[in-house]
């Protein structure tokens, strides 16, 4: 095959004559593929992490919460209304917050999530989550998540007991009032009255914020525990199109009335997507210095190659060589390590994205590095989601910048005078 002129020469001089000018070409190649690798991870990483955090709002939290500063007490009547507000599909009563839970001398402070099993499986299918035993809430009965009941080492068919927090201002008061403390105490454990439930099941979501800190109660019991009497914490909905519940929101708001409120999905974990974006953004533009630095040991490696073909440039000019005829010999060996560079590099990171989860088990099983700890970063599993333009925009971009930092010494070799180039040879 018959190779131009310049990229015949590019050649030639990319060939390994195991000389230092070669081993900065590898090393300035293993850079750019190193940076394209390392930003297709982690770029494909943060998208996965963040349509898996939405994805796990939405399967587990409703797309819209109706609720009070104070509690609902004519929720019957704004469910009504909520119902018949276009774009609702379903809507179910909901009573949460914290509790103290005990089981076998061992203590957690959860979230409790007092629902209404028929009306709740209408906006969230719980159903589909359940690892163990059945969404059963008749009666005084439980259902936990799967990191919870792992912490609390508790089955199905175990007995937990649930104490109230709503009742430890009353506590306080109660024990300052009276000088004779025994008393204090009898009329403490009148106050506070646990709750004694049966787990008849356990729920895993994936996301390891809901399995470890929430348990499902019937909404009577959450009523009890609060004291809430026939009132509610609020009303859970959920929508035609999750992403469009913000136009459903302002519909609803038109008859609320303060202190009652509504808000999305996204407006509760506004700061979770926030930051997930911001850290994308960040985490893009500091890892793309790992090609700038290698794009820089490109144009050291051409800059060198010039000096030592001082002589043979003096030759191609003299014999007629023109200028682009003599940028390409340069720039050809810029843009060969940038090919090969941005394809090795595309190969490898497409590859770890692959194997992710096992090498991450490897790293730390072997090495006993955490490298996604799921009790920070809430998931089982590292997530991940290529997205062909994101990819794209890697690579192009890396074998542009390899092209730039090659063009400028290429430029100044063919703008060398020949007869410069050969006095003294």
């Amino acid at each position: 095959m018959k190779l131009p002129f310049s990229f015949f020469l590019a050649l030639r001089y990319l060939k390994p004559k195991r000389t230092f000018v070669s081993i900065i070409t590898l090393i300035s190649m293993a850079g750019v593929m190193l940076g394209v690798t390392v930003l297709i991870l982690v770029i494909s990483v943060m998208t996965g992490f963040d349509r898996e955090l939405r994805q796990k709002v939405i399967d587990f939290d409703a797309h819209i919460l109706v609720g009070s500063e104070d509690v609902l007490r004519d929720w019957r009547e704004l469910t009504v209304k909520i119902r018949n507000t276009p774009g609702v599909v379903g809507t179910a009563p909901y009573v949460q917050g914290p509790v103290i839970v005990e089981f076998r001398n061992q203590r957690l402070a959860p979230l409790i999530r007092g629902i209404d099993p028929v009306e709740e499986e209408k906006v969230v299918p719980l159903k589909k989550f359940m690892k163990k035993g059945t969404l059963d809430l008749e009666g005084e009965s439980t259902v936990l998540g799967v990191e919870l009941a792992r912490k609390l080492h508790i089955d199905v068919g175990d007995k937990l007991t649930i104490y109230s927090p709503g009742n430890l201002g009353e506590i306080l008061l109660e024990k300052t009032k009276g000088p004779d403390e025994r008393q204090a105490i009898d009329k403490l454990r009148e106050v506070v009255l646990p709750k004694e439930l049966t787990v008849t099941g356990i729920f895993e979501t994936g996301h390891y914020m809901h399995d470890s800190e929430f348990l499902l109660v019937p909404v009577y019991i959450g009523q009890e525990l609060y004291g809430l009497g026939d009132a509610l914490h609020g009303i859970t909905v959920k929508t035609v199109d999750p992403y469009g519940a913000e136009a459903v929101k302002r519909d609803i708001q038109e008859f609320l009335e303060p202190p009652q409120f509504a808000q999305t999905w996204i407006d509760m974990n506004s700061q979770y997507f926030e930051a997930v974006r911001l850290e994308r953004t960040v985490m893009f533009f500091l890892l793309f210095f790992i090609v700038i630095v290698a794009a820089f040991g490109i144009m050291n490696t051409l800059i060198t190659v010039t000096v030592q073909k001082t002589r043979d440039i003096g030759i191609m000019k003299a014999i007629g060589a023109n200028i682009w005829q003599i940028v390409w010999v340069f720039l050809g060996q810029g843009v060969v390590v940038g090919i090969f560079g941005t394809l090795a590099g595309l190969g490898l990171g497409m590859t770890l994205i692959r194997y992710r989860n096992e090498f991450s088990q490897w790293l730390a099983n072997t090495l006993h590095i955490e490298v996604f700890p799921k009790q920070v970063y809430q998931f089982s599993q590292i997530p991940a989601e290529v997205v062909p333009r994101d990819v794209a925009i890697i690579c192009i971009s890396a074998f542009v910048i390899c092209w730039i930092f090659a063009l400028i010494p290429a430029y100044r070799a063919a703008r060398l005078d020949p007869v410069k180039a050969l006095r003294y040879e």
